[in-house]
């Protein structure tokens, strides 16, 4: 499309460094375009109609199209997203928008259709090599010091840069500039020193959101190992330790359930315990939740009961509760029948009565259906035992 000179409106997502502004950047000297940047954290709807009014006047007059890059698409709003649709779709302008977060989710629908969406991947170790190399020799500040980098560094300045071309710039920069006495050389431990921080977490965008995912899929997984990794990963990247705690309380109740009781309490105490302790031991807290776990027995049979029971409840109608089950405090209530018949269970053998304590329209219905896994196991031997077939099988 580029070499055709026959570029639609575009959306580049895709990490940080990855080259989206800068492939803008050559379609626009390609073209030989009118570029207007715009940034969504200081320009409004205004600066958007001043940029059309003049792309309308380039092409009608001159015949000369206008490319406007807005950076970080996904922070227009709505409206400033509407008043884009018209002049995309009839070509005034030719968008490229460039964002790190989903399209899907931050695009309105119509303008998402008048795009073509491009996803960029994170830059491969051998592209990152090429980037640092390149720098190394043509950059003029860079050839007039004559550096020397050696290969260990170049491979700890790659794995620190997490496939982001700029990070890798910015760190090699930094070293270059604390480099001390007549012998410019860069090595591994000056590289280390340099870098603030050494493993990249987005705490706001897509990453945040795929590595929480895969945390809570390792331990849904039973695999302690992979929980570890993914729980690291965010701590070091500076995620807060309570987020990931109530993530765990959740799981503790959705995927383990009544297979283990313990979890849910452990991973209460877990987040009492991060409140408590803070960052840095936290995570020792933390970690042993995590692999407890994961390594717990699983069932969601209590979660899938009471998606059951929802839907149950929001698509029936509001049916009364049962005379038997109501109180009855007052003497009009009992000579309307509240109260009546109510059999109580401590009263008889096992402390139990089968009774029907479901509105008469959804008698036998069963919600809760225990698995075989764990203390659940017990649950249902229990259950089964004192209802036998009273209740539905389905």
């Amino acid at each position: 499309m580029i070499q055709r000179e026959e570029i639609p409106s575009l959306i580049f997502w895709g990490p940080p460094g990855s080259g989206k502004t800068t492939l803008t950047y050559i379609i626009a000297r390609k073209l030989e375009a009118n570029f207007e940047r715009i940034s969504p954290a200081k320009s409004g709807v205004g600066k958007v109609r001043e940029v059309i009014n003049k792309a309308k006047y380039l092409l009608q007059e001159k015949n000369k199209i206008t490319i406007l890059f807005i950076d970080e698409i996904h922070r227009f709003n709505k409206a400033q997203q509407d008043v884009l649709l018209p002049w995309v779709e009839k070509g005034t302008i030719t968008l490229i928008g460039a964002t790190t977060e989903n399209p899907s989710f931050e695009l309105i629908s119509p303008l998402l259709s008048r795009v073509r969406v491009y996803r960029l991947k994170p830059l491969e170790p051998e592209h990152i090599k090429k980037i640092i190399d390149r720098a190394l020799q043509v950059d003029e500040e860079i050839k007039d010091i004559d550096v020397q980098i050696e290969d260990d560094a170049i491979e700890r300045l790659i794995l620190a840069s997490s496939g982001d071309a700029r990070i890798a710039l910015d760190v090699l920069e930094f070293a270059i500039k604390s480099l001390e006495g007549e012998k410019k050389k860069i090595n591994r431990d000056l590289i280390e020193k340099v870098l603030q921080r050494q493993i990249f977490y987005d705490k706001s965008g897509e990453k945040h959101y795929n590595i929480i995912s895969a945390f809570i899929k390792s331990i849904r997984g039973s695999d302690p190992d992979a929980a570890l990794y993914w729980m690291v990963r965010m701590l070091e990247g500076g995620e807060d330790p309570k987020f990931i705690a109530r993530r765990m309380i959740i799981l503790a109740s959705e995927d383990i359930g009544n297979a283990d009781p313990e979890a849910l309490r452990l991973a209460v105490a877990a987040k009492d315990g991060v409140d408590f302790v803070g960052m840095p031991e936290a995570g020792i807290i933390l970690a042993q939740a995590a692999t407890y776990l994961a390594s717990a027995p699983k069932s969601n049979a209590s979660y899938k009961g009471y998606s059951e029971a929802r839907e149950a409840a929001s698509k029936a109608p509001p049916y009364p509760v049962p005379l038997h089950l109501r109180n009855a405090p007052t003497e009009l209530m009992r000579k309307m029948g509240y109260g009546v018949d109510y059999k109580y269970p401590h009263e008889y053998n096992r402390h139990f009565i089968k009774e029907n304590y479901l509105p008469e329209e959804l008698k036998g219905k069963r919600f809760y259906k225990p698995t075989e896994e764990g203390f659940e196991k017990e649950i249902k031997k229990r259950l089964d035992s004192l209802w036998k077939k009273d209740k539905d099988s389905t």
